[in-house]
């Protein structure tokens, strides 16, 4: 996998325009229960703090993004800065206080 911090995630990647000061992306699949509650999390994060976009992307339909960014296991959220880097990557579902958090390396 490439250097993380080297790739930039645009609007044309991911399919939907990115926030202002950040994004929170989201690697999903249709029968991951854990998925939802992400979902639900990052959403209202992303209403909470002014200038974040939440993206949501079927891991099936879009091989080519997990393939090149190593996603194993859903959900897999990748925080990215103002310009489309990735600062924060975590698996498995977050606690609304530790996507607050990783928004801090990111604004």
């Amino acid at each position: 996998m490439e250097d993380e911090q080297r790739v930039i995630l645009g609007a044309d990647r991911l399919g939907a325009a990115l926030g202002e000061r950040a994004t929170l992306v989201q690697f999903s699949t249709a029968f991951c229960q854990p998925c939802r509650a992400t979902r639900r999390t990052l959403a209202e994060v992303a209403t909470m703090v002014d200038g974040v976009g939440h993206v949501e992307i079927d891991a099936e339909e879009r091989l080519d993004l997990v393939r090149e960014l190593g996603v194993v296991r859903t959900p897999t959220v990748l925080v990215l800065d103002g310009a489309g880097r990735i600062v924060r990557r975590a698996s498995g579902q977050p606690r609304k206080a530790d996507v607050i958090a990783a928004l801090g390396r990111a604004v």
